[in-house]
């Protein structure tokens, strides 16, 4: 980490932005605060002279000067000082020793300093002429409130670095926390760019903008390394089932080749491996299928599909072979949910319930049962049977392409049937559970109740 990348940083220009909008606001409320006090006491300030010297103005010139006589006994310390001045300016009476410049050229309350100690001190005063032609002044010490408007003003200047200080320091905190996080971040997407398909994305416990986009990276990272792995495990499939036909197919044409001396056995050669081939194109078919319905192209065509009618489609598709093979297949649950909707694809989910029933009747002996149960109330279609069954350790793998739980591999199929099936569910945002039916298979597919 480089501080020098901090301003780049989207975190410390927010913190930045956000710091100059507050700051701009507490200045303007300090400034407000500031204007209203200091503007308060001036008015009381002015309102107390005023009140002054309307008192003094309204007295007989005897019981003025008489006032103003006994006015510096009631003023020990000389904060309100006061006086009567002739029409020059010369003092006559009272405790107000000369008459400012300023009082006389104004009228209106103004500032002025007198000399105390050789200090001046700041008084506010106002002066108005008497009919006689003398001078009437008032004043008042305003020492305690000019220090009082300096010190609010130091504090508010004060608490205005300090908040710029702060804010500083919180948006370099901020900015070097997500630049910390960002080079986690991005050494886990390095190392994942390398090969290492395992790795993620470091998540934090809380649930901001990061660690939000860090889960949903991270799931479409699992989705990346099973769709890898699937198509390694393709390929593998392809390699191991394929080979076996193929053999059997070049071996089958080199025999015909070098043995065959008549029509009829170049003609049984032929009809050979043309079965070889029609097979080998079907799983192909199907593999292009399940790539196709993986790709997700098949949601564009999703609608309300009737579900009972569905499945009632399938088991009357299958009924015929089952009955071939003196298997009970029977039907629970659609006749009191004709009404239930599911949003998919009819001729998909028709698949997905097809290879359910194929698989059910080619393992299944002869006499067995079958029983389809649609469950409205729990979101799940169940089809048991009395075969077989599947063991534990194999319940995630016959999901996998290629993958048949007969090592013999004598019963006909590719092995791609379930693996549609987990393909079609996922689509459909179904969970796919397969569990035991002492004795036999119970494969469930269920679904969230918001669909």
């Amino acid at each position: 980490m480089r501080l020098t990348e901090l301003p780049r940083t989207t975190s410390f220009r927010l913190a930045l932005m956000f710091l100059a909008l507050f700051g701009t606001c507490s200045l303007l409320l300090f400034a407000f605060v500031y204007w209203q006090t200091v503007g308060y006491m001036r008015r009381d300030q002015d309102e107390f002279l005023q009140r002054q010297l309307t008192f003094y103005s309204a007295l007989s010139p005897t019981d003025r000067v008489q006032r103003l006589r006994e006015h510096p006994r009631n003023d020990p310390g000389t904060r309100r000082p006061s006086g009567e001045f002739d029409a020059q300016g010369n003092w006559l009476v009272g405790n107000l020793s000369a008459l400012p410049a300023e009082l006389r050229q104004a009228n209106h309350p103004v500032d002025f300093d007198l000399v105390s100690a050789d200090v001046p001190v700041p008084f506010r005063g106002y002066a108005t002429q008497l009919p006689d032609g003398h001078w009437l002044a008032v004043s008042q010490n305003v020492h305690d409130p000019r220090e009082f408007e300096a010190l609010l003003l130091r504090a508010m200047l004060g608490a205005g670095l300090l908040t710029l200080l702060f804010g500083l320091i919180g948006a370099v905190a901020l900015g070097a926390s997500s630049m910390r996080r960002i080079d986690a971040i991005t050494l886990a997407i390095r190392r994942i760019v390398t090969g290492a398909l395992t790795e993620r994305l470091p998540v934090q416990g809380s649930r901001d903008d990061l660690n939000r986009l860090a889960r949903e990276v991270n799931s479409m990272l699992d989705d990346l390394e099973r769709l890898v792995h699937e198509v390694k495990g393709v390929c593998d499939g392809i390699a191991h089932d394929l080979r076996t036909p193929l053999t059997r197919l070049l071996g089958g044409l080199e025999r015909a080749q070098r043995r065959a001396s008549s029509v009829e056995e170049f003609r049984a050669a032929t009809a050979q491996a043309t079965e070889e081939i029609s097979e080998l194109l079907r799983t192909f078919n199907a593999l292009l299928r399940i790539s196709e319905i993986e790709a997700g192209a098949r949601r564009a065509g999703f609608s309300h599909v009737a579900l009972a009618q569905v499945l009632a489609d399938a088991v009357d598709f299958y009924q015929p072979l089952a009955e071939e093979k003196n298997i009970s297949l029977r039907l629970h649950g659609t006749a009191s949910h004709a009404d239930l909707t599911l949003w998919g694809d009819a001729s998909l989910l028709f698949d997905a319930f097809a290879n359910l029933l194929d698989n059910a009747i080619k393992f299944v002996p002869a006499g067995g049962q079958i029983e389809v149960r649609l469950d409205a109330e729990q979101h799940a279609i169940s089809i048991t049977d009395n075969g077989p069954g599947i063991p534990i350790n194999e319940r995630k793998a016959v999901l996998n392409r290629f993958h048949r739980n007969e090592p013999s591999r004598s019963t006909p199929g590719n092995g791609l049937g379930l693996s549609l099936v987990a393909v079609i569910a996922h689509l459909h945002d179904m969970k796919i559970d397969i569990t035991d039916a002492t004795p036999g298979c119970r494969v469930t597919l269920s679904w969230p109740p918001r669909q």
